[in-house]
């Protein structure tokens, strides 16, 4: 099946602007186009664009959802450079938690300086705020 820039944006719930910036950027091929100019897609760009998608929902940025394309797309030493990117991420997303829980915390220690009565006038989690 193909697609147009537009029915494709809509199939992947994107911006037609977003499409063009993916091509610039190489993350997705270049469309076949028709004898008038009009960029043609396939299934492929749909299930890439939901890939991109989905990453991007974890976490990841486009330059490192490049870098993972570009193992799959380009790279001769496919394995290694997909272990390093994994140790990395890996190591990302582990500091990632620690300051998540590290915030969670702090948080949970602002909670409790609340008082029973809600209703006052000062907060306690703002003052204590301030203070930092």
């Amino acid at each position: 099946m193909e697609f147009h820039i537009g029915e494709l944006a809509e199939k992947c719930d994107v911006n037609k602007e977003t499409i063009r910036y993916y091509e610039r950027l190489g993350l997705i091929p270049k469309p076949s186009r028709t004898e008038s100019g009009y960029r043609i897609y396939t299934e492929q760009t749909v299930d890439r664009l939901n890939f991109i998608r989905r990453i991007q929902e974890l976490g990841f940025t486009l330059n490192e959802i490049d870098q993972l394309l570009g193992v799959v797309d380009r790279d001769e030493a496919k394995c290694r450079d997909m272990y390093d990117f994994t140790v990395y991420k890996i190591e990302d997303i582990q500091r990632k938690i620690q300051d998540l829980q590290r915030i969670e915390r702090m948080l949970i220690d602002l909670k409790e300086r609340c008082p029973a009565n809600k209703d006052i006038y000062e907060c306690p989690i703002i003052e204590t705020l301030l203070e930092s």
